[in-house]
């Protein structure tokens, strides 16, 4: 392999390419990632065999053809460091592997790129499209509630479900419900697969918050997302996801509005003095015009009251404050309802402008 290409195309590359890589790994060629220059494209990949990443072909002169694996951390170190604009990369026949930029030269060793692993194919027979600042949004306001308990592997990913017109996306973690809703541009097929957490986290750090589309592909055993040429392939989690619909009942006897920031704030404030959210909840007690919040533990006590508006019956209540300080933090809306049934039953919270979210969580004993 011989070929000159762009230092800061080729480190962008690494740098997606790279999220695909697992620290936990033993086997030496998985910690390596594979250069390709072949048919005149230029491509880095990655992969821990759970999800394997493919960089979009970076702009090459590509003079000998060949396929190299290379130690990712050292070989990404390197593009990082070097200065200068344009790179030459070179392998002979023992995968001695030089490296030319600016005044810097270096000759790393490398492996067999023949004994990397080759990536899934996913057939591109349905094709769902929606914008990637939709997707990445729906990510960071549902990926904190997946259980991190792999005792029930199946909730350490999201449920994916595609409508007719719409995509959906559902995390739970045993103790709370995130629900997300995006309207699709184009009808559908219906389908839902099962995507683990750490492809969401992975995926959620590449796509972009601007107006553009990514495209997803969907087998019986993969996902495949393409994101402005970048392949991330996953594959899915196999078994069957909790039917949380029932969940979420229209039915209370409790319901308040509130202004999402000022109740954040309020929380974040009572956590102070709670740091073991799970021994020492916040109580919310909701009356006709206000809502006070007060924490109670060794170190001290905090109170505050804030304004609400209320429907239905008054209410004591007592939460994790972690759990709601999650869910006020990704909410993006100025005010929310929250409503309740019993104090022992779990808090819906919903958007007041759309179907767009909805959150359920579990309450503690007073």
């Amino acid at each position: 392999m011989k070929l000159y290409c762009s230092r800061e195309l080729l480190l962008n590359a690494l740098t997606i390419a790279n999220k695909a890589i697992s620290n936990k790994t033993t086997l030496e060629i998985l910690k390596s990632v594979l250069l390709t220059a072949m048919n005149g494209k230029f491509i880095v990949t990655a992969t821990d065999l759970e999800i394997g990443i493919q960089s979009a072909p970076i702009e090459a002169t590509i003079e000998e053809e060949g396929i190299i694996a290379l130690d990712a951390h050292l070989f990404t170190e390197i593009i990082r460091k070097v200065n200068g604009d344009n790179v030459l990369i070179q392998t002979n026949a023992k995968y001695e592997t030089s490296i030319s930029c600016g005044f810097s030269d270096f000759k790393i060793m490398g492996q067999n790129g023949e004994d990397f692993p080759i990536l899934p194919e996913v057939e591109k027979n349905q094709r769902y499209k929606l914008l990637q600042s939709d997707l990445k949004n729906m990510i960071r306001q549902t990926i904190f509630s997946i259980a991190q308990d792999e005792s029930k592997p199946i909730l350490t990913g999201e449920l994916l479900e595609l409508k007719k017109d719409c995509i959906q996306m559902v995390s739970v973690d045993g103790y709370r419900i995130s629900f997300r809703k995006e309207n699709l541009s184009e009808s559908t097929k219906e389908t839902k697969v099962v995507v683990p957490g750490k492809t969401l986290s992975e995926i959620n750090k590449i796509l972009s918050s601007e107006q553009k589309e990514v495209l997803l592909y969907i087998t019986e055993k993969h996902i495949l997302f393409d994101i402005d040429g970048n392949i991330v392939i996953s594959r899915l989690l196999e078994g069957e996801y909790i039917k949380y619909e029932q969940s979420f009942s229209d039915d209370y006897k409790t319901k308040f509005y509130v202004n999402t920031n000022d109740f954040l704030q309020t929380l974040e404030r009572a956590s102070l003095v709670s740091k073991d959210s799970r021994k020492t909840p916040v109580r919310l007690d909701i009356t006709q015009k206000k809502l006070s919040v007060k924490a109670q533990a060794e170190i001290g006590t905090a109170y505050e009251e804030i304004e609400i508006e209320l429907e239905g019956e008054t209410l004591q209540i007592a939460f994790n404050p972690k759990y709601l300080i999650d869910v006020l933090r990704v909410v993006d809306e100025q005010r929310i309802s929250i409503q309740f049934t019993t104090s022992l039953s779990p808090c819906i919270i919903r958007s007041l402008q759309s179907e767009a979210f909805r959150y359920l969580i579990l309450p503690l004993r007073l």
